[in-house]
């Protein structure tokens, strides 16, 4: 029940940092819920790292919102649609070559 219940506040996480980071990032229900849970796990890691949170003690909610935007601005970042992309040739170039 652990595990149910920390993919559900997963996907509401998900689902906030994509509402509060501005951009279009298409992507479904499957990859919220990876990237609110991957971003409580960033906060809980940081927050264990800088003395905010002992051994046991997982990320507060708002920490883990701004962990997923973190996480999300990283994806961006990484991912085709959201970094830089090499240009391409439209089919006029293409047919002018």
């Amino acid at each position: 029940m652990h595990l149910i219940g920390a993919i559900i506040i997963g996907f509401v996480v998900g689902l906030l940092a994509r509402f509060f980071k501005p951009g279009n990032d298409k992507m479904g229900w499957l990859m919220t819920t990876v990237l609110g849970v991957v971003g409580a796990l960033f906060a809980t890691f940081l927050g264990r790292w800088v003395g905010w949170y002992g051994p046991e003690e997982p990320a507060g909610f708002l920490a883990s919102i701004v962990g997923a935007v973190i996480v999300l601005g990283a994806w961006a970042g990484f991912s085709r649609r959201g970094g830089t992309r090499a240009p391409t040739l439209t089919n006029r170039d293409r047919w002018a070559a």
